[in-house]
């Protein structure tokens, strides 16, 4: 198994190449070379597994054993998730009126991408220790994929981590769960800007190819494809849940809706459907709707601004990993891709060719929630539940509320409502506080202000090589 990038001007490599990779050197996304397609019988035999033994079979096809042995692998993937709360990792709730609310956020942070990111922290650290090497990790965070990533290597000796987070854009509780890590290996900078821009020096860093190559640079952002891998497994799982029946020709299919802020769930969704998964996949967003105009008339052009909504970790205005699904419907045309993005990239606007467009639609619905939409969710799923959710589960949830159900659906769920107490408020709900996200409060914290009208890369890159030569 080899990944390729994207935009087609990079050499294949292996898994461990794009594991330790952000950007392909060309500006495209690394995407395995051959996607596995799944046979009726490999899905029945499947249907029984647990979610961690589900990620140990996925992660096996796109890892060679010569890479990482299998009996390797599963004890990896078994201590990524020793620290979940939920016996199970993650949970189906099934409530009222056919509402199935896949639970993803069990593990530390109270995020989904604890999932995918305690796997890639040990895939990680199993090729540092082989290799006695260093890296540096950069990652730009919405609001949980900092706190998620932190998690997955503090205190390690072989990484180094620099967050960057967008200083007011995200929840209190969210801000504190990076700033009060406090350990000589995690580097978290408080940006006076929001998602996007805080992604601008992470892609100057990463451009520069003598400086990244020198310093080892790599990203746990959704950038990197052992995130999406894993992630795919959600798909398989919330299938095997929802659906009646596996005794049927041909097998029933189940809707999946999936909160989207990157776009690194919807892609692993993507490509669990092209292994042969019978999936209908919806993805959904808040008013930062270019995701839903993209799907709806192939129109990929970002709005005159960002709006900040109370599902904050999806205020994104470029979901870059939307290139990883174009790539994907078209045929892997990395030439057209190439040609898109770098249009994209210029003008950050884009009208999808008609064939790829209709392939879009093909593959995906959408749809978009105002905050009105999601505080409505979220009190009607109190009111007949006695159930919260987060508002970016809400989103899924507006969805389910205002389409008739034609076959089962599972609503993914990212986060946990606990960690986004004003949108509880302003909805007349009560939070319910677990004792360590109370705890916060009281914890001694550290950050570097990144403010306006300063270069931001320069001030990384200072840092970057200041810890450098601590090695």
């Amino acid at each position: 198994m080899e990944y390729v990038s994207t935009r087609g001007g990079t050499r294949a490599v292996d898994f461990e190449g794009a594991l330790f990779s952000g950007y392909a050197p060309d500006g495209g996304l690394f995407m395995p070379q051959r996607i596995p397609s799944l046979d009726r019988d490999t899905l029945q035999r499947w249907s029984s597994l647990s979610y961690p033994e589900l990620v140990k079979e996925l992660c096996s096809l796109f890892v060679p054993a010569k890479l990482i042995p299998r009996n390797a692998l599963n004890e990896l993937i078994d201590r990524a998730f020793s620290r979940f709360r939920h016996k199970n990792v993650v949970h189906l709730s099934r409530l009222k009126d056919g509402l199935n609310v896949l639970e993803l956020w069990h593990g530390v942070t109270y995020a989904f991408k604890d999932l995918s990111l305690s796997c890639t922290g040990q895939f990680l650290q199993y090729f540092l220790e082989k290799k006695q090497k260093h890296v540096n990790i950069l990652v730009g965070t919405s609001g949980d994929t900092g706190s998620s990533a932190i998690e997955s290597v503090r205190g390690q000796k072989n990484v180094d981590i620099f967050v960057l987070l967008p200083k007011g854009f995200c929840t209190q509780i969210q801000e504190l769960q990076m700033t009060t890590v406090i350990e000589d290996n995690v580097h978290v900078f408080a940006a006076h800007g929001n998602s996007d821009e805080i992604d601008e020096p992470i892609k100057e860093l990463f451009a520069d190819v003598d400086f990244a190559g020198k310093y080892h640079l790599m990203s746990l952002n959704s950038v990197n494809w052992s995130r999406i891998m894993v992630q795919i497994a959600h798909f398989f799982y919330a299938y095997f849940q929802c659906t009646p029946s596996l005794d049927t020709t041909p097998l029933p299919m189940v809707e999946i809706v999936v909160p989207t802020g990157g776009g690194g769930n919807i892609t692993a969704g993507c490509i669990a459907q092209k292994m042969g998964l019978p999936i209908r996949l919806i993805t959904v967003v808040n008013s930062n709707d270019i995701i839903h105009r993209t799907v709806q008339h192939g129109d990929f052009s970002l709005a005159e601004s960002m709006k900040a909504t109370l599902a904050s970790a999806m205020d994104i205005q470029e979901p870059y990993n939307v290139e990883r699904i174009l790539w994907l419907l078209s045929g892997s045309d990395s030439c057209l891709i190439k040609t898109l993005m770098e249009q994209f990239n210029i003008s950050k606007r884009l009208k999808l060719p008609e064939d790829l467009h209709r392939e879009l639609s093909k593959t995906l619905g959408s749809c978009s929630a105002s905050d009105q939409d999601i505080v409505g969710a979220m009190r009607r799923c109190w009111e007949e539940n006695q159930y919260l959710l987060c508002p970016h589960s809400a989103v899924a949830a507006h969805y389910h509320y205002s389409q008739p159900l034609s076959i089962p659906r599972c609503c993914l769920a990212p986060a946990s409502a606990a960690k986004f107490q004003d949108a509880l408020l302003r909805a007349g709900l009560v939070p319910q506080i677990p004792p360590e996200i109370s705890a916060l409060t009281a914890m001694e914290t550290s950050s570097t202000p990144l403010e306006r009208g300063q270069d931001w890369a320069r001030v990384l890159r200072g840092r970057i090589e200041a810890v450098a030569q601590q090695w």
